[in-house]
């Protein structure tokens, strides 16, 4: 694929679906954003803090993205995982414990938690017409790594991340919303944080494979996975792995297994260089089936739609696969759900007083 500069203003004719997915900058779509998602034509939209208010206001916004690409089914994401990453907070909805918080539940009581606050979640969130949650975190983090994975992580072991990992995507589906696996091959070992700066990890193949990439491999089912703007030496000496051809083939594709719809992190992250354009045409390039644009910033987005292309003839069939995935939403009594998960909670110091 060649990334080559797109004339200005070349995109706005295009009646294609383009392969990215883009944010907006406030609780309600401006005059310039509905123009501009018209004519761009993404595949959907994200939602952050920002965008959401109220449920009223939420489910506005969310008819408002889809309106201004004419389809009543694009995607709507959102990174709710609970802890310290939730974008839907109190009083309005319900604060959840963060992946470690239900991993020290331990064994069955934290597989039996963990899907029932990803089946809540699920609830939250399509009630209110968001369909994907880019949840669960199945990052290993080791000791000396940044904190920006952490307690959003279910653990270092492996089996345990990949069986809690499993519980989260189930409640997800149960409640009719499709899971986004991430940060695919694993972003636990990052030194830095990619909001900021570009990690390189040194470990070489067999202890990644052994390790980082296992939760990946045991969940290579699942319909979305998210990449980690993480340099391994051991894979690729010069690019990331969201730009990296050979770590998106070989190992996402190849010794992991998965083939699911491929969603770029942030291209604004500070990991990546170049400019938003160029990067938006590499990720794709590379083998991402979507760019992800996160901030709302109208320079940025236009960028971000210059560098990107439609959806390959790949990315459709693998978006039609993952839609073959969703649940129907099926009437369950969320009070005793809720009741369940408080049980399990209360018993959990640390658990409490995150949800308090």
């Amino acid at each position: 694929m060649r990334c080559a500069t797109a004339k200005s203003g070349a995109f706005l004719s295009n009646p294609e679906t383009r392969a990215v997915v883009l944010g907006c900058a406030g609780a309600s779509l401006t005059g310039w954003e509905r123009d501009f998602f018209r004519d761009a034509a993404p595949l959907g939209f994200i939602l952050f803090r920002r965008n959401c208010k109220e449920p009223g206001q939420v489910r506005g916004l969310v008819a408002a993205l889809r309106e201004t690409v004419g389809r009543a089914d694009a995607p709507i994401l959102i990174d709710q995982e609970g802890g310290r990453v939730a974008r839907l907070e109190p009083p309005h909805w319900r604060r959840y414990p963060s992946a470690a918080c239900l991993s020290a539940l331990g064994g069955g009581r934290a597989s039996e938690a963990v899907q029932l606050t990803a089946a809540l979640i699920a609830d939250d969130l399509a009630s209110l017409g968001i369909s994907v949650d880019c949840a669960p975190v199945l990052d290993l983090p080791v000791p000396g790594a940044d904190a920006i994975i952490g307690d959003r992580a279910y653990g270092s072991d492996p089996e345990e991340v990949a069986r809690l990992g499993r519980a989260a995507c189930e409640g997800l589906l149960q409640g009719g919303v499709l899971p986004v696996i991430k940060h695919i091959p694993g972003h636990g070992r990052a030194g830095v944080d990619s909001h900021l700066a570009l990690p390189r990890v040194a470990a070489d193949l067999r202890t990644l494979d052994r390790t980082d990439f296992a939760p990946f491999r045991a969940l290579a089912g699942m319909p979305w996975a998210m990449t980690a703007h993480v340099l391994y030496e051991a894979l690729d000496a010069e690019l990331p792995a969201t730009l990296s051809p050979r770590v998106i083939r070989e190992t996402i594709r190849g010794s992991i297994g998965f083939d699911g719809v491929l969603v770029s992190d942030d291209l604004s992250m500070g990991a990546l260089g170049g400019s938003l354009e160029k990067r938006a045409c590499m990720a794709l390039a590379a083998g991402c089936d979507l760019a992800l644009h996160c901030n709302g910033d109208p320079q940025e987005m236009e960028a971000v739609v210059q560098g990107a292309g439609p959806l390959s003839t790949e990315a459709r069939r693998r978006l039609r696969r993952a839609e073959a995935q969703r649940r129907p939403r099926s009437s369950w009594d969320r009070a005793a759900a809720e009741a369940r998960l408080d049980t399990f909670l209360s018993d959990a110091t640390a658990c409490s007083a995150a949800t308090s």
